[in-house]
């Protein structure tokens, strides 16, 4: 009986298991930019970036993404950038209303108006106009752009603005005078917005609404001044290595030296802060004077 239960049990599981996943519009293409294959937990399939133009960086890993359930960071993660404009071309054969999904996050700069960027489909509509992902949600954090249009008589119907669809929707992320454009993941599915999975709610306010002000990490920003002198040379989006921008000012060696310090000195020494005693001055200067008394004998 006890295994008969058993069995059942597992079947049930198996049933549940092979269900598709409801709610969500059929994807016809999607991308991992920058990446390898995914399936993320909506069971979307991520095929892996064949993308040559441009530079695929894996820069995010070191990040944990804010809004996005662990397993499904890495489309977060990874990204393809490049220095001037560049594009993806995505088939579609079938006349249908349609919604372009392009994720985003900022994984390498740490303030607003130094990553600005559009996009645009088949060079003829722009769609995104301005898009600085720091001002919108920070740093480490997952934006979702959605942008609904329709394929219908050989004709691309987007913004209320209609132009010749040959069977390929190609979205390019446009270079401005503000670094690189970048993207990490790309999706394009049958349905309505409504269709979509959406991110999880920032916290404490809408997404449209944020409006963050730059770190007070003096280092990271005078890094990020420096190397925009070098446009040519750059990869400000996040190489696949350790970032060769990070300037060594010497206070790497402070910690070592501090440790190597503590070991030297006898922890006898450390003295006890007298009770009532908020300052622990006389306690200080009971050891100053333990240390020279050891040292000159």
């Amino acid at each position: 009986m006890a295994d008969g239960r058993l069995i059942h049990f597992i079947c049930l599981l198996a049933l549940v298991a092979i269900q598709p996943v409801y709610g969500i519009g059929e994807v016809i293409f999607a991308v991992n930019c920058g990446g390898s294959a995914h399936t993320d937990l909506n069971g979307v399939h991520y095929q892996a970036d064949y993308n040559a133009i441009g530079v695929s960086s894996d820069f995010g890993v070191q990040l944990s993404i804010n809004r996005v359930p662990t397993p499904d960071q890495i489309l977060y993660q990874t990204e393809r950038y490049h220095s001037e404009t560049f594009s993806y071309d995505i088939p579609i054969k079938e006349d249908d209303d349609y919604v372009l999904i392009l994720k985003f996050s900022e994984v390498y700069f740490t303030g607003s108006n130094m990553k600005v960027f559009d996009v645009s489909l088949n060079s003829r509509h722009v769609v995104i106009k301005g898009l600085d992902i720091y001002h919108k949600v920070g740093k480490g954090t997952a934006h979702d752009e959605y942008i609904p249009f329709k394929i219908s008589h050989k004709s691309l119907l987007v913004n209320e603005e209609s132009s010749p669809f040959k069977g390929i929707l190609t979205v390019e992320f446009v270079k401005g005078h503000l670094d690189n454009p970048k993207v990490n993941a790309i999706v394009v599915m049958k349905g309505q917005v409504s269709d979509v999975p959406k991110l999880a709610a920032l916290a404490g306010a809408e997404e449209t609404e944020q409006d963050f002000e730059d770190d007070d990490d003096v280092g990271d920003t005078a890094t990020n001044t420096e190397t925009s002198q070098a446009p040519h040379s750059r990869k400000l989006s996040g190489p696949a290595v350790t970032n060769p921008y990070s300037v060594d000012d010497g206070s790497s060696y402070v910690v070592p030296i501090a440790i190597a310090v503590g070991v030297f000195v006898p922890t006898h020494t450390i003295p006890r802060m007298e009770q009532g005693n908020k300052t622990g001055a006389p306690a200080i200067a009971k050891q100053y004077f333990y240390i020279e008394h050891m040292t000159n004998t």
